[in-house]
């Protein structure tokens, strides 16, 4: 028996370069997505902020559910994700780099293990993980105090 799991989406163009995408799940919502002007009119994000958006969605909720699994409440948390796109050696456009910072709504005195769920936490993120293997992904976590309890560095490519 595999353990793979599968998922699919349906993208229909709507016009230019809008497409509406439908999700396998009965109660989520469609999303449009779209290219920013001068290409498209920015009707909705692009593929290159849904990845981002992504990382940064998969970063958050593993480390909101190590916190969890040791019983502690965290508040809310929140993210923010900086992109940057850099051109490769044959002059295409490519997502050259993420940095993401966590930000804890509580002090990291304040989270008990906190110190092994930042040990482990990107470690069970799927997306990350998975980006990972062509795009370079930085990753901070800073406390409510505005202490980085965590800091990974990441070197933007160049190809």
């Amino acid at each position: 028996m595999s353990d793979a799991m599968r998922f699919t989406l349906t993208l229909t163009q709507q016009q230019d370069y809008e497409f509406r995408v439908r999700f396998d799940g009965p109660h989520v919502p469609e999303l449009l997505l779209d290219e920013p002007p001068p290409l498209g009119r920015g009707a909705g994000p692009n593929a290159a902020r849904l990845v981002a958006a992504a990382v940064a969605n998969c970063l958050s909720a593993s480390l909101l559910f190590c916190l969890r699994k040791f019983r502690q409440t965290p508040g809310t948390l929140q993210a923010e994700v900086t992109g940057t796109l850099r051109r490769n050696a044959r002059g295409r456009s490519r997502i050259g780099g993420l940095d993401v910072t966590i930000r804890l709504a509580e002090t990291a005195q304040a989270l008990s293990h906190l110190d092994r769920c930042l040990g482990q936490f990107e470690d069970f993120c799927v997306v990350t993980e998975s980006v990972r293997q062509g795009i370079p992904v930085a990753v901070r976590v800073v406390d409510a105090s505005g202490t980085e309890v965590l800091g990974t560095g990441a070197t933007p490519r160049g190809d």
